[in-house]
């Protein structure tokens, strides 16, 4: 006989309030962490390594970009273990709180001009807070929507908290694209770049006032609940172990199934503002108009991709997505290359819808792979694990390619073999729509999971 999935679903005034709880939250968040991004491409290179060549210049900016990448599995794991211990909301107010002091205190940063060496070190370690910040946020996010609504609708809700990166880079390149509109090069270089910067403090306030405001999954709630009443040597075991004993294929799955994913993404919106400006000679605000552009068009895709995988399934939707973005990339920067604005629009705007169907759906999905007592370290583990490998090497990687080749094959290679990747990872791992999140439990591990779902019903 066929079940259904039995999570109890949340009132109808208090699902929303949580979506945006966790929306604005995520959208602060990857706007300090995009706005990092787009300033290493645009500025940073002069302001923090001023004596070398203009590419070099911007490779080493977007390493120091790429050490944000790296402490990503460290937030992960640390705040993983806490949040599956301790629960989702309390360090979702920490990580907020750590990424927007890190992000006001990069607009405070003295330059290479000012300090010498002493500049980039500085910039590193704040970017290496930005990093243990995300990667304990993304996590949190997702499972706070996922663990509140049911399993009908999961897909679209979860979606949500997804859209707060196209907002958040929507937010940061508006903003740096209104001040490149209103400032002379020489002012936004001197002072105009910090102000994105110093307005987080703002938005770190707004955002903690929201999210203060929402309760505790209930889901993990229960579970914590029978853990502590069982009081067995399985429930004070760390996270981590139990993720890598129980779920261990799963994380894999994960970590395969963002590769195309982060590459893609960071590609189409980071190393599109260095291409675009020195390959196809198209000014910088053009090529950020472009990425605001297609920023705006992804936010409004990605529930829609969401809710098309609570009908579908999740692995076809995001297998289109990975499909697509692989076929995608060569006419990607043929539409580049010919410096016009509309075709430059376009380029980015159909990398990014494709994108989309695999970002909307990542977020049930890898929510549904683990047990609750284990889920925020499992999804944080395998999302920000791949990150190091994918979107921190992603801009560095393809900034290199271009140097070396001085053309955009390899770097559209780069992006297909990614694409390859995704596909295997995602086509070898089991549909999750209809799972209960309430019934996934640690003991099972991965057969209880796997039996679960061969009985959920299909429609």
């Amino acid at each position: 006989m066929a079940s259904e999935a039995t999570s109890a679903p949340p009132t109808p005034a208090s699902l929303p309030r949580i979506v945006a709880a966790s929306l604005i939250g995520t959208t602060i968040e990857w706007y300090d962490f995009f706005l990092y991004g787009s300033a290493a491409a645009l500025v940073f290179n002069k302001l923090f390594f001023p004596d070398s060549d203009p590419l070099v210049g911007t490779l080493l900016s977007f390493l120091t970009y790429a050490v944000g990448f790296a402490a990503r599995p460290l937030g992960a794991l640390v705040f993983g273990h806490y949040g599956d211990r301790l629960g989702r909301k309390k360090l979702l107010v920490l990580s907020l709180v750590m990424m927007g002091g890190a992000t006001f205190a990069i607009g405070l940063l003295p330059t290479h001009a000012t300090v010498g060496a002493a500049a980039p070190v500085l910039l590193t370690a704040l970017r290496l807070v930005q990093g243990f910040a995300l990667g304990g946020e993304w996590g949190g996010a997702v499972l706070l929507v996922s663990e509140h609504g049911d399993a009908r609708r999961r897909g679209f809700w979860a979606s949500w908290p997804q859209t707060g990166a196209p907002a958040g880079q929507l937010l940061a390149t508006g903003v740096l694209s209104l001040l490149t509109a209103v400032l002379s090069d020489d002012a936004f270089g001197t002072w105009g770049w910090r102000i994105p910067f110093l307005l987080s403090g703002v938005l770190v306030i707004v955002g903690l006032w929201i999210r203060l405001s929402v309760d505790e999954s209930p889901v993990f709630k229960e579970a914590l609940a029978r853990a502590e009443s069982r009081r067995t040597q399985e429930a004070e075991k760390l996270p981590l172990v139990s993720v890598l004993r129980n779920h261990w294929r799963d994380v894999l799955v994960a970590m395969g199934a963002r590769m195309a994913e982060n590459i893609s993404y960071y590609v189409i919106t980071a190393f599109i503002l260095v291409y675009a400006t020195t390959s196809a000679g198209v000014s910088k605000q053009t090529a950020l108009n472009a990425v605001l552009i297609g920023s705006a068009v992804h936010f409004a895709v990605i529930p829609a991709w969401g809710a098309l995988s609570d009908r579908v399934g999740r692995r076809p939707v995001y297998l289109l997505g990975a499909a697509g973005v692989g076929l995608w990339m060569f006419p990607f920067f043929s539409l580049v290359d010919t410096g016009s604005f509309g075709y430059l629009i376009l380029a980015v705007t159909v990398g990014l819808v494709l994108h989309g169907a695999m970002y909307a759906p990542q977020a049930a999905f890898f929510a549904e792979m683990f047990a609750t007592r284990m889920r925020y370290s499992g999804a944080s583990i395998g999302a920000q694990f791949a990150s190091v490998a994918a979107g921190a090497p992603a801009p560095l990687i393809a900034t290199a390619l271009l140097d070396d080749y001085g053309s955009s094959t390899p770097i559209a290679l780069y992006v297909i073999a990614a694409a390859v990747l995704t596909l295997i990872a995602v086509g070898v791992a089991r549909e999750t729509r209809h799972r209960d999140l309430a019934r996934v439990e640690a003991e099972g591990g991965e057969s209880a999971a796997a039996g679960q779902t061969a009985q959920a019903r299909t429609v």
